[in-house]
């Protein structure tokens, strides 16, 4: 993991055009691997003949609502990065910590928005494979990445700042109140 943090490090304190560069590369990975699961898991339905976890309307009523939080989410959380001159992706962040809007709450709200649109994909297409086995197994991957990986480097590059921060704000499940 340490020679993953360390090339993530080098790209991100190196030169703007090699960032610009792995830019859409990492970020066409994960929309890639977000796709592969839920295609993955509409195979496993179709193959096991797995039933819906909702019938109509109420697979709409809980999904839309589902939908449209993480979408918000994840946007909100884009739109503080772009504010600081950062993208989402790992290799061109923000070159400052960002600890507000929904990063006051969550380390990572751009994560929780995509696993609330994961839920939402589920109940909407009716996979209950995508809703019990892979949406699950998406977030447990993605927070051994974020723990492993991404972390590591931020504590790297920002120090004793993002050990605070760290310290004060839960990776995915809101404290409202502190």
């Amino acid at each position: 993991m340490k020679t993953i943090v360390d090339f993530i490090y080098r790209i991100v304190m190196g030169e703007k055009h090699v960032r610009m560069l792995f830019t859409p590369v990492f970020a066409s990975v994960f929309f890639f691997l977000v796709v592969l699961t839920i295609f993955l898991a509409l195979r496993v339905d179709a193959f096991f003949g797995l039933s819906r976890p909702l019938q109509f309307p109420w697979n709409y009523m809980v999904s839309l609502p589902l939908l449209a939080s993480g979408a918000l989410l994840w946007l909100w959380a884009v739109l503080h990065f772009a504010r600081a001159r950062g993208t989402p992706v790992p290799v061109n962040p923000p070159a400052k910590l960002v600890d507000t809007g929904p990063y006051a709450y969550v380390r990572n709200p751009m994560l929780l928005g995509v696993f609330l649109i994961l839920f939402a994909v589920a109940f909407l297409v009716g996979s209950s494979s995508l809703l019990f086995v892979f949406a699950p197994a998406f977030i447990g991957c993605s927070i051994l990445e974020f723990k492993l990986i991404e972390e590591p480097e931020l504590e790297k590059r920002l120090g004793e700042k993002y050990l605070d921060y760290k310290r004060r704000t839960p990776i995915l499940i809101p404290k409202f109140f502190r």
